[in-house]
């Protein structure tokens, strides 16, 4: 058995012996997916500045400018589909007594891949929030009818509903998903860069309330070394091989 199957084989042991489990994902699951990264070697910020264009201040600077660019996302994106991934986390979902899946994508795959209760951290990149009434509308216009685009029950203009450099998560969300970490057995992190706060945390909350922390990734990430099983493969190879199919975990 090499190291990794051994890694497996351990995963695999703690989730089956697992009721409540907690599931944070990052860029890494949705780069499987073709979806573009903003870190990395390959990562959109290596063509943009995010001050320039993530920012509210640079939003009221130049709406229309900062819309083409979520216009630009939103088309790059659109015929992205959930991977293997995606999948098998939905499939625990639909297996276990409870699992809290928390994400900081901002993509919707996880929705499309069946999963349901989506804790979505930074927001959705298919959702326009109003500037003025904070009307949130649904839509997958691509390309969109018109650059801003406009609230239909105020008429003001509507902002991508995506949290930006220095704003802040709603506490309630944090709340939530600390409640969660705490009542858990086990926590998966994957894809993710460790890096982002406060999701760069959740990790080592968890590891401090004695929890079972596995966390998959291809790189190395700053906390791995706490952890409890580490395995450096693509989450859409290894998630399928985590879950067992057809069988209700207890």
């Amino acid at each position: 058995m090499t190291e990794t199957e051994d890694k497996i084989s351990q995963a695999r042991e703690e989730i089956e012996n697992a009721s409540n489990i907690v599931i944070l994902t990052g860029a890494g699951i949705s780069a499987e997916s073709g979806v573009p990264i903003f870190r990395g070697q390959e990562g959109l910020w290596q063509n943009y500045r995010p001050e320039e264009l993530a920012t509210l201040e640079a939003f009221w600077k130049d709406p229309k400018l900062i819309w083409e660019w979520y216009d630009w996302r939103r088309n790059a994106v659109k015929d992205a589909k959930p991977n293997p991934g995606h999948y098998a986390l939905s499939e625990l979902e639909n297996n276990l007594q409870k699992v809290t899946l928390v994400t900081q994508n901002i993509d919707g795959l996880h929705q499309m891949a069946g999963s349901s209760g989506v804790i979505e951290m930074h927001g959705n990149l298919w959702q326009i929030r109003c500037t003025k009434c904070g009307d949130i509308e649904q839509n997958f216009d691509v390309p969109l009818r018109e650059l801003p685009p406009k609230c239909k029950k105020c008429g003001e203009i509507g902002r991508p509903n995506v949290v930006w450099f220095g704003e802040m998560i709603e506490m309630s969300l944090i709340d939530s998903i600390l409640k969660a970490i705490e009542e858990c057995q086990v926590m998966l992190i994957i894809g993710t860069s460790g890096v982002v706060e406060p999701a760069a945390s959740m990790g080592l909350v968890a590891k401090q309330a004695n929890k079972t922390v596995i966390e998959i990734n291809l790189d190395e990430t700053p906390s791995a070394g706490l952890y409890d099983i580490v395995i450096r493969e693509k989450s859409g190879e290894i998630l399928p091989l985590l879950f067992t199919s057809n069988r209700t975990l207890s």
